[in-house]
């Protein structure tokens, strides 16, 4: 008897629809735990995205080109400090205490020899500063200077006429390499390109200043 109504239609009937709920129960749960899934992974994409985007760049910084020094080292130029003031001739003609000429006379540059480049000769005097200026670059190179009178003074007032232990006292203020004499003082650099600055003593007094820069 039992084995009988198992197999009624109205049994197989009610087991098909019965099937057929839990189906739809169970396709139900998983849409909405893969489409809760699916959200959670697409919030956290932009997360991880805003993050990278607020994370600095320290490989750019790093490969941006540095501009010009704004000072220059005491061998570099030891009147003038300032970058930007050491390409103009009115910062040297401003420190010249004196009358004085210039004369501007164009020389072949020497890498180049289709390019004209010009030579300052600044005089006072006994006194003489030489500036080599290459045309594509508009700066100033001193190169030469021969200052025998007070008309202009260098960095930190050292000037012909000043006594040599005040002297001394003030070129320890930079960093150079010092070699004394009785008769002479002479600053040079550490390491690098060869210059010198002579200061020549006379009855333990400056007397004179010779300086000789290094254009390439």
């Amino acid at each position: 008897m039992l084995h009988l109504f198992s197999l009624s239609p109205r049994y197989r009937y009610s087991l098909s629809v019965r099937l057929l709920v839990l189906l739809l129960l169970i396709s139900t749960t998983a849409g909405a735990c893969s489409s809760e899934g699916t959200h959670e992974e697409q919030t956290e994409e932009p997360r991880e995205r805003s993050r990278k985007q607020m994370e600095p760049d320290t490989l750019l910084a790093r490969r941006q080109p540095s501009g010009p020094p704004s000072t220059i080292d005491f061998l570099g130029n030891p009147f003038l400090s300032d970058y930007r003031q050491s390409k103009k001739l009115d910062a040297y003609f401003a420190r010249i205490n004196a009358d004085f000429t210039l004369d501007a006379d164009p020389v072949e540059n020497m890498h180049r020899p289709a390019i004209t480049d010009t030579i300052y000769t600044i005089r006072f005097g006994e006194s003489v500063i030489e500036l080599y200026a290459p045309s594509q670059t508009g700066d100033l190179l001193l190169q030469v200077a021969d200052i025998r009178n007070a008309g202009i003074a260098l960095r930190n007032n050292m000037k012909v006429g000043m006594g040599q232990p005040e002297l001394m006292t003030k070129l320890k203020n930079f960093d150079v390499r010092i070699l004394q004499t009785n008769s002479e003082i002479v600053a040079t650099s550490v390491e690098g390109a060869p210059i010198s600055l002579r200061f020549f003593l006379k009855n333990g007094k400056v007397n004179r200043i010779r300086y000789e820069g290094y254009v390439d």
